[in-house]
């Protein structure tokens, strides 16, 4: 949402904004398995209360970078931080509720990405640079007072010394993270771009762009509670994210088809492809949880959630080079196939 005003700001090329958007993945990417450990053995309001206090300081950092190498490296760090609520709140839901329940709780949970994306898409555009980091921060900070006053821990915080070990063996685990990473390519594609394409390819305002990333935010919420009581009702995660995965193909090649259609046909288009791209995050949330077991389910969510910080460090610089390099037509379409190669990874899970 904000990144034709850093581009203004900092005078950007299309490359640097997909460095700018890949700067809070390379932090997170370096603490998300440590995250996951650190929940396991101390438990999750600490993890919380530390890792958002953090992120809410690191934005205000950023939002008073005096360059964009400044900004960048304050990304990084309230990346970094901020990684902590993946595995902490992954873990405490994971305990809460039972499999048969599990797949909505945690999509409900997972409903918290497009629940912010929708705050900050309606509010982040008339902010501008400065305001809008420091409006994160608070939320952040916010976030990280409510984790400690209200996250209930009855479960033991102790991690098992096999742990570490059976995390980085086991072969479905690779598998899932590998797979859900190919369906996060999709996703950055389609979620970090589209306000940059509406405005760039199609005259359409700033405002306007983030209104239908605003969109497809709630479409998303929909589908994240829908797939994982889906999922709880079929006693399975693989269908879904199997069907899922072929859907968002479909609709992202849509896209890249018809780039230069009539907005009229093309918005709903972006809308329908962008839900459908978030909409399997709860399933491989669940499927890595399950796998583990409770005891090591914070450092199974922090592995596979490493994997996914790591295709978000490199997709949105790819993706802007490659249309930088060739077209938008040939960006989205490439993105429609990476769900598709993702699919067949999936066949171990039940």
């Amino acid at each position: 949402m904000l990144a034709p005003a850093v581009r203004a700001r900092y005078g950007l090329s299309l490359s640097e904004v997909g460095i700018f958007l890949a700067g809070g993945w390379v932090g997170t990417l370096l603490t998300l398995l440590a995250w996951g450990y650190a929940a396991d053995r101390f438990g999750e309001r600490t993890v919380l209360g530390a890792g958002l206090a953090g992120c809410a300081g690191f934005l205000v950092g950023a939002a008073y970078a005096p360059g964009f190498g400044w900004l960048v490296a304050f990304l990084g760090l309230a990346g970094a931080a901020g990684a902590s609520v993946n595995a902490a709140s992954g873990r405490a839901v994971m305990h809460w509720f039972g499999a048969s329940q599990r797949g909505l709780a945690l999509g409900i949970r997972q409903t918290a990405i497009p629940a912010g994306g929708l705050v900050a898409a309606l509010s982040l555009p008339h902010l501008g640079v400065r305001s809008g980091f420091l409006f994160l921060a608070v939320f952040c900070l916010l976030g990280g007072v409510a984790g400690v006053l209200t996250v209930r821990e009855p479960h033991e915080k102790q991690l098992p010394p096999e742990a570490v070990e059976w995390t980085l063996r086991d072969r479905r685990l690779w598998e899932l993270s590998i797979g859900s990473g190919l369906y996060v390519a999709a996703q950055v594609a389609l979620i970090g771009f589209v306000v940059l394409f509406l405005h760039d390819a199609r005259g359409v305002s700033p405002g306007a762009a983030a209104g239908v990333l605003a969109a497809i935010q709630v479409v998303a919420a929909v589908f994240r509670i829908g797939s994982g009581r889906w999922s709880d009702l079929l006693g399975s995660r693989a269908v879904p994210l199997r069907r899922i995965g072929l859907a968002t193909a479909g609709a992202t090649g849509l896209v890249a088809a018809l780039t230069s259609a009539p907005l009229w046909i093309l918005v709903p288009l972006f809308v329908l492809a962008g839900g459908l791209s978030m909409a399997w995050n709860g399933l491989s949330f669940t499927a890595a949880a399950e796998l583990a077991g409770g005891a090591r389910s914070g450092a199974a969510i922090g592995f596979q959630q490493s994997v996914l910080a790591g295709v978000g460090v490199v997709a949105p610089v790819a993706f802007a080079a490659l249309v930088a390099s060739t077209s938008w037509r040939v960006g989205f379409a490439l993105a429609a196939v990476c769900p598709l190669a993702a699919v067949p990874l999936f066949k171990r899970l039940t």
